[in-house]
């Protein structure tokens, strides 16, 4: 191992304090390290932490916090190699995409340096000036996934310092080590207390998302965790940002090129072995092309190469840990009996690693629990529609609402159709692709509030209106 990778509070660098985690790499199934979850008292001290520092924080000039921020992005990439390799090693995925992970928020870290929130003159009158300023809420707590471990953090992160917060983050505890590490370079250029991290199951979850003197939850996780966040939440009144995953549908219009659009909705459908929110969880396709996509999916299912993400070769690497992958195989068992046909994949390889193949299953409709359900993994239903209304109308049904698509060369049309989906974001010959200038976030119980851009930053102040008499 590298380094001995711990929780830092107050700028110092601690061991937990209680039970062990072990830490395993998803590719063989061996043990990487392990740490110490946090006590009670370590994330008390935390917090503590960063509600002294806030008070200086919060009154930091925009120009200082936009030269911390650039300062972090500096101190990623001078550690990008090892950030990307502790990623691929807990995380399961190939390191070409580890590297693209970071450098995506390198430059999200970047991005975030051109957002401001200056005050806004609402009245200029005779009788007064009324203006609207963005003030800092306080200690942010920030509770990631074990999808992508610093991007997501970053996203956390970054928002919440640029607008004079102050932060404590817990990772999972599946892939604690990258989130540790990146926190630790961060506190480099930083003010002790400023961001401090703590590690633990969801004893220590519940202790932040109650504590008194957190001011804000943001969360990007399951949506049974959210709902038990929600619910923590209301002793203080916290803010939220939850974004709690989500079924995406994908609609493919009728006498559509099978062969342009295929490469780009696997890519789509199966981005991190499908281990991605905002991913194709629901293909629908229409009648006129639906097994002209079968095939052309299959065939480029086929050509993939699973495996160790250290492999130069491997296009995908394992599903991050067993849980999930027991998940998956449950959902391809169920369909199959269900009257589902497994087009490719579909059996677990022999040997150790959490690998499954990217599978394809036809035959299914709304009610089956591979549609019904996000399965996080490597497998994508593919379901037969002949009227676009219709299909759309089955697909709300889903109590998800995150991400969208609509496939088709008639933007226009696609473009009519929009307005029926009941989703945060609606992709037409795209999805997934998420951008630090535009809002994301999601409905139903997807969650709600929204990250990046102006209304993302936003979501990490309140607003305060001061209101001047004239005479």
């Amino acid at each position: 191992m590298m380094n001995t990778y711990q929780q830092c509070i107050d700028g110092k660098l601690v061991s937990g304090a209680d039970k062990v985690i072990n830490v395993v790499n998803p590719a063989t199934e061996l043990p990487i390290t392990e740490i110490h979850e946090s006590s009670l008292e370590q994330v008390d001290a935390a917090v503590r932490s960063a509600l002294n520092v806030f008070s200086y924080w919060k009154n930091t000039s925009e120009d200082e916090r936009n030269n911390t921020l650039k300062k972090i992005a500096g101190v990623i990439a001078e550690n990008k190699a090892e950030l990307a390799e502790l990623i691929t090693k807990e995380q399961g995925k190939p390191l070409g995409l580890a590297m693209l992970e970071v450098d995506a928020s390198i430059s999200w870290v970047n991005y975030t340096v051109s957002l401001s929130l200056p005050p806004k003159v609402i009245e200029d009158s005779a009788a007064r000036v009324v203006e609207q300023h963005h003030r800092p809420l306080g200690v942010i707590a920030s509770i990631t996934p074990w999808n992508w471990p610093v991007m997501i953090a970053i996203w956390h992160i970054i928002p919440a310092i640029k607008t004079g917060n102050t932060v404590v983050i817990k990772p999972s505890n599946y892939t604690p080590l990258s989130t540790l590490f990146l926190v630790e370079l961060i506190n480099r250029v930083i003010p002790p207390g400023v961001i401090n991290s703590v590690v633990g199951d969801a004893v220590v979850g519940d202790a932040l998302s109650r504590h008194a003197d957190i001011s804000k939850i943001v969360f990007t996780g399951s949506t049974a965790t959210g709902q038990k966040i929600m619910e923590n939440a209301a002793v203080n009144l916290k803010r939220l940002t939850l974004e709690l995953g989500g079924n995406d549908p994908a609609f493919v219009l009728a006498h559509e090129d099978v062969e342009l659009l295929a490469p780009r909705i696997f890519q789509a459908a199966f981005l991190n072995m499908g281990q991605t929110c905002a991913a194709i969880k629901r293909l629908y396709v229409h009648e006129s092309i639906y097994d002209a996509m079968c095939e052309k999916l299959c065939e480029i299912a086929s050509a993939s190469k699973v495996g160790d993400g250290f492999d130069p070769e491997v296009t995908f690497g394992p599903v991050q840990n067993a849980a999930q992958l027991a998940i998956v195989e449950d959902l391809v068992t169920d369909a199959i009996r269900q009257g589902g046909q497994v087009l490719c994949g579909g059996d677990r390889p022999a040997g150790s690693g959490f690998f499954y193949p990217p599978t394809l299953i036809s035959g299914l409709s709304d009610g089956v629990r591979l549609v019904d359900e996000e399965q996080f993994g490597p497998v994508l239903p593919i379901i037969k529609f002949s009227d676009p209304h219709e299909a759309i109308a089955e697909a709300n049904k889903n109590s998800n609402g995150l991400g969208s698509s609509v496939w088709s060369a008639d933007t226009d049309y696609a473009s009519s159709l929009v307005h029926r989906i009941e989703a945060g974001t609606t992709w037409i010959n795209n999805h997934a692709e998420v951008l630090p200038n535009c809002p994301f976030g999601g409905c139903k119980m997807s969650g709600f509030g929204v990250e990046f851009g102006l209304d993302g930053l936003k979501e990490y102040t309140r607003t305060h209106i001061v209101n001047r008499a004239k005479s």
